[in-house]
C-alpha cells in the first residue's frame, strides 16, 4: 500500500543510461508541452479565438555527475553524434524510495547528447569537479510502481 502520508524525497533517484554506473548529482528538465493553435471563424458570434491543442514538444534532459579519472564516457557519446553516427540511448530515471526500490520511473527514449560542457576549475574552490550534458529525446513515459 503506498504512503500518501509524505511525498517521496527528490534526493534519492538512479538513472540507467547505457554507460557505467556512476551516480548522478541532478537530473532536471523532464518537461512535456503543447503548442496552442488559435483560430477563429469570420461568422462567429463570439469576438474571441478559440484554442485547440497543437504539435507537443519534449524539453532537453540535463544530466550531470562527477568526474572521474579515466572516464569520458559522456564525451565519447558526444563525439558519435559529433561524427554522424548519432547513438541514440534510451534512459531509465527512477525515484527510489527508503529502501532503494524505484517508486517513479520515467522511461526516456531515443536520447542523444546535443550539449557537453566540461567542468570549471577554480584554485580556491572547495567542491567536486561535476561534468553537464543536455540530451535531446523523443519523449518519456511515466510509471507508479
Amino acid at each position: 500500500m503506498p504512503n500518501t502520508d509524505f511525498p517521496l524525497p527528490k534526493f534519492h533517484f538512479s538513472v540507467a543510461w547505457g554507460g557505467s554506473k556512476i551516480a548522478f548529482t541532478e537530473v532536471s528538465g523532464l518537461n512535456k508541452e503543447m503548442d496552442i493553435i488559435e483560430h477563429r471563424v469570420g461568422s462567429s458570434p463570439e469576438f474571441f479565438k478559440k484554442k485547440m491543442p497543437g504539435l507537443g514538444k519534449n524539453g532537453n534532459i540535463t544530466l550531470k555527475r562527477g568526474v572521474f579519472e579515466g572516464d569520458n564516457e559522456f564525451y565519447d557519446w558526444y563525439n558519435t553524434v559529433a561524427l554522424n553516427t548519432v547513438e541514440r540511448r534510451n534512459i531509465t530515471i527512477s525515484l527510489l524510495d527508503e529502501n532503494h526500490e524505484p517508486k517513479v520511473v520515467w522511461k526516456v527514449k531515443d536520447c542523444f547528447i546535443v550539449s557537453l560542457k566540461c567542468t570549471d576549475m577554480k584554485a580556491d574552490a572547495n567542491e567536486a569537479a561535476i561534468d553537464t550534458v543536455e540530451i535531446a529525446n523523443h519523449g518519456f513515459t511515466l510509471e507508479y510502481l
